[in-house]
C-alpha cells in the first residue's frame, strides 16, 4: 500500500470535517468522517449548497429536496470513456454553478479521490492548471486526497487525451 492510497481500503487519514472549501462556493466532501474524539461522523447535506454532486450516494444524507442535487457514480479506480465524459460534464456544469455565484459541494465516500478528480477538473477548467488544482485540493481538504494515481494520471494527462487513449484500449480489448 502507498502512503498516500486511501479510498477503498481504509488506510490513510480520515477526513477530520464533512467537507472542506476549495476556492469559494466550491467545497469538497464525502458521506463520512471523523470527529477529533476519533468517532466516526455521518456526513448529512442539507440546505448549505445550492448544487450537490454525489459520486457515491447512500440513503439519508441528503441534500435536502429543494437542493439541486446531480448523482453519478463511478468506481475510484479506471474509468470507461463514458465515465470520463461523465467528470468533464459534472466539473462543466460545476464550474458554471461556480462562476453564476452557487456554492456546490461535490462528494463522494470519503470525500478524496473521485470528488478530488471531479474538483480538480473543475479548478482546471477555470483556469488551474493540473499541478496546481492537486496542490490546492491537497492543501485545503486533506494530504490523502486525490491518492489514486490513475486519477492523478487522468489530470496531469488532460481528460480529454485521458478519453481518447481509453477508447482505444477499449477498442483493442
Amino acid at each position: 500500500m502507498t502512503s498516500r492510497q486511501h479510498d477503498q481500503d481504509g488506510g490513510g487519514g480520515e477526513p477530520q470535517a464533512p467537507w472542506s472549501e476549495i476556492v469559494p462556493r466550491l467545497w469538497m466532501g464525502g458521506h463520512q468522517w471523523t470527529d477529533s474524539a476519533g468517532t466516526p461522523q455521518p456526513a448529512v447535506v442539507g440546505s448549505e449548497f445550492d448544487l450537490v454532486v454525489s459520486l457515491f450516494s447512500q440513503p439519508g444524507h441528503g441534500p435536502d429536496p429543494q437542493v439541486r442535487h446531480l448523482v453519478s457514480e463511478f468506481p475510484d479506480g479506471r474509468l470507461t470513456t463514458e465515465q470520463i465524459r461523465t467528470v468533464q460534464e459534472l466539473a462543466r456544469t460545476t464550474a458554471d454553478a461556480v462562476r453564476d455565484g452557487l456554492t456546490v459541494l461535490v462528494r463522494c465516500q470519503s470525500g478524496y479521490n473521485r470528488s478530488g478528480l471531479v474538483v480538480a477538473q473543475t479548478l482546471i477548467e477555470t483556469g488551474l492548471t493540473a499541478a496546481e488544482a492537486v496542490e490546492l485540493i491537497r492543501l485545503k481538504r486533506s494530504p490523502w486526497a486525490l491518492a489514486n494515481p490513475t486519477f492523478e494520471q487522468y489530470l496531469a494527462t488532460g481528460l480529454d487525451v485521458a478519453y481518447l487513449l481509453t477508447g482505444l484500449d477499449e477498442t483493442a480489448g
